[in-house]
């Protein structure tokens, strides 16, 4: 089961009244749980490894990391800024091959729907896209870094 099967059983169990359900195929068992705040506990069988995913809705998408630092010149407000945070557990890459260019940077304006990074897990490589419209103010994660369920990865300030 790919990650965007997942999110499509979180936005389901979030619209109906299932607390629980649990779906187990020869890659493993995925087992969704309804609580207060809409959670996903995914469980893969032959890692042993957990991802809780929020619903999609409720989360920017993740935006590419920069392992050089913002420039100190540009002093963002921080009052007005949309934090991109990681929507699962794995490696954070800003390229999608180490041949190819960074696909997002400070100062890149970035919109729905354009990928931002790659988080790897489980030797899967997920292009993060964006969710919202702006430009990139600050990168807060190194290349090739492992990063946790909702870590900020980048500041957006919305266009």
């Amino acid at each position: 089961m790919d990650l965007k099967q997942i999110h499509e059983l979180i936005k389901i169990i979030n619209k109906s009244n299932i607390g629980e359900i649990s779906i187990e195929d020869k890659d493993g068992k995925v087992t969704i749980k309804q609580k207060e705040e809409p959670v996903v506990n995914v469980t893969s069988a032959p890692a042993h490894q957990v991802y809780t995913t929020a619903a999609p809705a409720v989360t920017p998408a993740p935006v590419a990391v920069d392992a050089a630092p913002a420039p100190a010149a540009v002093t963002p407000k921080a009052d007005n800024l949309i934090t991109v945070k990681s929507p699962m557990i794995g490696t954070f890459y800003r390229r999608p091959s180490p041949d190819k260019p960074i696909l997002a940077d400070v100062g890149t304006e970035i919109a729905p729907g354009k990928v931002l990074c790659i988080i790897e897990a489980m030797k899967l490589f997920n292009e993060i896209e964006s969710e919202v419209k702006g430009t990139i103010v600050k990168v807060l994660v190194e290349d090739a870094s492992p990063v946790e369920y909702d870590q900020p990865l980048f500041l957006v300030e919305p266009a």
